[in-house]
């Protein structure tokens, strides 16, 4: 049995997988990972390894190892590497690129080459407190990605640039009629214009580039984005089991 984390910005997802798939699964707040052993893990079948992909700092990563404790079982901290997973790395600096991108090219090259008769290009989209848009190439290269404030950042800022836009929580619009609804539907269009951007660049031929889209704003990007488009919760936690024996 294998444990699996992803430590995000605010919470964190876990998974427990044996040779048939996922045991058990789930999400708690980063605020919450210190009771983790009393709670969620404490009738938890004992893993043999554990792996981890963390986008949160040093002082979840410690939070974390502590509640393996009980189990002696060593966490391994993913780092992107220059190949692995059946994807190659073409960041300047490979060991730079967040550990959570590379999880979820690995995660989305796996099922490119499960679905596809020919493998095809994907773009991999990370919705969370920052957005991220990754060009995965057909013969699984990662191009390079793209980066931005995620929706909430964005709203944020709207409102510490004016007054106006402070508190509005409006909703999207073909023709906004109020600031509310100006400022939902700007954010959104800010984010899925960039994310088209980089699926018409990767594009070859006619067909559109598939794309995948995890996160906790995944569900409100993919409604705005043209098909195919498909969210897929634990990208992250896929792709680190699949770098488990990498």
């Amino acid at each position: 049995m294998i444990l699996v984390v992803h430590i995000g910005g605010s919470r964190m997802k876990w998974g427990l997988a044996g040779p048939r798939g996922w045991v058990a699964q789930g999400v708690v707040a980063n605020a919450e990972i210190g009771t983790l052993v009393l709670r969620e893990w404490q009738n938890l079948a004992r893993p043999s390894r554990a792996l981890g992909v963390n986008a949160a700092g040093e002082a979840q990563r410690v939070r974390v190892e502590a509640q393996l404790a009980r189990w002696r079982v060593p966490m391994r901290w993913i780092v992107p590497a220059d190949e692995a997973g059946g994807v190659v790395n073409r960041y300047e600096e490979p060991a730079t690129l967040s550990p959570a991108r590379w999880a979820s090219l690995v995660a989305a090259r796996r099922r490119a080459l499960a679905d596809d008769a020919v493998p095809r290009a994907r773009v991999v989209v990370g919705a969370g407190t920052i957005i991220t848009v990754d060009a995965l190439d057909l013969d699984g290269s990662f191009r390079g990605g793209i980066a931005m404030p995620g929706l909430n950042a964005m709203q944020k800022a709207l409102g510490e640039a004016s007054p106006a836009w402070r508190r509005l929580r409006g909703q999207w619009s073909d023709f906004p009629a109020n600031n509310a609804d100006a400022a939902a539907t700007g954010v959104l269009a800010a984010a899925t214009g960039a994310i088209e951007q980089v699926r018409e660049r990767l594009r070859r031929e006619d067909a559109p580039v598939p794309c995948l889209v995890t996160g906790g704003a995944a569900d409100e990007l993919a409604r705005h984005l043209a098909a195919p488009v498909e969210v897929v919760d634990n990208l992250v936690l896929e792709g680190a089991l699949a770098l488990a024996d990498a």
